[in-house]
């Protein structure tokens, strides 16, 4: 007798071949730049080890995580002729284990530069243009530029910045911060170039360099406003219904009962709440959608269970056992983020583990 698996409280499908077509078109519309895959926080929720190598046998070659543990954790699904680098740079005794697994660091201060420069190994360089955050200023940046002893130890494989702002694309930041970025990278003649995100490869070939690190829009999200063409949709989240019931008028629902049925209504229970990565703001506010109708969540999100107001569908319309979408073609992940007073970033790597993945 063949083993079946129970049924799991959600479904969680991941469309790994839209992924891939994610990938080329950003591939397509950056030539003659590279397009790399940003797969850190276990490919943004969806699974690395699944997404690493249906992006590899497609062709990409260059990969980014976010840390060294997370490069460790994919190194054998990277392919040897691949770039595997590591944002967040190496924390101090990070360098042998980078050194020996061929790992690169992007370097973002003087003092990983320093620890590195004894492996005689390849990395990028980081500089800050105006985030705040990772990298060199540009300062720094031209005390390496003309350290001999540097350049000659560690081949620079690419000069790195962040744009902060490129999800809005009329922005003035943007432009300033690449002009900051062009002075720095000045400094490293002939050193490849990579500078955008999701984000900035719609503001233009000035801001692709040699090499674009595609993250969100690969897992089907949009990375700005007014995009002409979306992405192809990756996920699909649905949760089973638990239970239906009708209340009276007045009923309080929920923890805190901070909604109360204005009329008799009929709710459904659905097994999803914030262990699962729903978001708990989505309390009074959100909804799911099921045989042709948008259902509003009613009362507190909980740990496990989410209630929704199901009276626009006939008596008997969802059954116990059958599942609603979450997210979906009715329910972009786009929608639900905004309704959550959160972006498809955090919806994303926040999905929980007890769903049911399915990957085609």
């Amino acid at each position: 007798m063949q083993a079946q698996m129970a049924p799991a409280p959600g479904v969680l499908t991941i469309d790994l071949g839209a992924l891939v077509e994610n990938w080329r078109r950003v591939a397509r519309e950056v030539a003659p730049a590279r397009a790399a895959a940003v797969v850190k926080a276990d490919a943004y929720g969806l699974g690395a080890a699944q997404v690493v190598p249906a992006l590899a046998a497609a062709g990409c070659r260059d990969f980014f995580v976010a840390n060294l543990v997370e490069a460790l954790a994919i190194r054998a699904s990277v392919p040897e002729d691949a770039l595997l680098g590591v944002l967040n740079g190496l924390h101090p005794g990070g360098e042998d284990f980078a050194a020996e697994a061929g790992i690169t660091p992007v370097l973002n201060s003087i003092a990983q530069a320093r620890r590195w420069q004894a492996f005689d190994r390849p990395a990028m360089l980081q500089v800050d243009t105006g985030m705040a955050r990772h990298g060199l200023s540009l300062e720094e940046a031209a005390v390496l530029a003309g350290d001999a002893k540097f350049r000659a130890a560690v081949p620079l494989q690419a000069i790195i910045s962040h744009l902060s702002c490129s999800d809005e694309p009329d922005r003035a930041e943007n432009a300033a911060q690449l002009a900051r970025f062009e002075a720095a990278a000045a400094l490293f003649p002939g050193v490849a170039r990579c500078f955008a995100n999701s984000g900035g490869v719609q503001l233009g070939a000035a801001y692709h360099g040699d090499l674009v690190r595609a993250g969100l829009c690969l897992y089907g999200a949009e990375p700005a406003d007014g995009r002409a063409e979306p992405f192809r949709p990756v996920v699909a989240l649905q949760a089973r219904v638990l239970q239906t019931r009708t209340v009276p008028a007045g009923t309080g629902v929920g923890y805190g009962q901070t909604w109360h049925a204005p009329r008799e209504t009929r709710l459904a229970l659905l097994s999803i709440g914030y262990a699962d990565g729903f978001p708990r703001s989505l309390s009074d506010r959100g909804a799911v959608w099921a045989h042709g109708a948008t259902l509003p969540i009613v009362g507190r999100v909980s740990m496990d269970v989410t209630v929704v107001d199901a009276s626009a569908l006939p008596e008997g319309a969802l059954a116990e056992g059958e599942l609603v979408e979450i997210i979906g073609p009715h329910r972009p992940i786009e929608a639900v983020a905004q309704e959550a007073g959160t972006i498809a970033y955090e919806i994303l790597t926040q999905l929980g583990g007890r769903y049911q993945r399915i990957y085609r």
